[in-house]
């Protein structure tokens, strides 16, 4: 649930009793390890594709790089709808996360259609390279609403507004 403050016009995305589901879940350190591993194979990826692309070399190294993100994915997305259910009380779709998880969805058809067209042999290598840039693309699209959304709610997160850096709660150890 969504809702905006008497005070201000920042956005609060979870209410307290969410925020403390959050707080307390393993799922949300399990996330927060994730998001930057999935950037990061997703980094080094797109230059093992650009390099493909550029000088007709590393193909292996390419496929293999998108076959390690595509996995990644999977684990961040099981990951996360286990998270989703913890916070919100539902796998996927919580409103607090729906067109995130509306455009995730997309992320992942494309990068399993990748899969296919790759285990497959569907595709020859350059328009296969064409597909993975278009997963690639929607996940930072992806990536960019879930980063929005999060600035958003700390921004609308009440320990924030009462000066309390970091979010830490009052009588929190430092």
């Amino acid at each position: 649930m969504t809702r905006r403050t008497r005070n201000s016009a920042a956005f609060q995305l979870y209410t307290p009793e969410q925020r403390v589901r959050r707080d307390n879940s393993r799922w949300t350190l399990v996330q927060g390890i994730l998001a930057p591993v999935q950037f990061a194979v997703f980094a080094v990826s797109l230059i093992l594709i650009l390099r493909y692309l550029w000088t007709g070399e590393g193909l292996w190294a390419a496929d293999v790089s998108i076959i390690v993100k595509t996995m990644v994915l999977y684990a961040i997305m099981i990951t996360g709808a286990i998270w989703e259910k913890v916070v919100f009380g539902r796998y996927l779709f919580a409103p607090a996360f729906f067109w995130e998880d509306v455009f995730s969805m997309a992320v992942l058809a494309l990068h399993t259609a990748y899969l296919i067209a790759t285990l497959g042999g569907l595709l020859a290598p350059v328009p296969l390279m064409a597909l993975a840039l278009a997963a690639y693309a929607a996940y930072v699209i992806n990536a960019a609403q879930f980063v929005w959304k999060l600035r958003q709610a700390r921004l609308g997160d009440p320990r924030i507004q009462a000066g309390r850096p970091g979010g830490v709660p009052m009588g929190a150890a430092s």
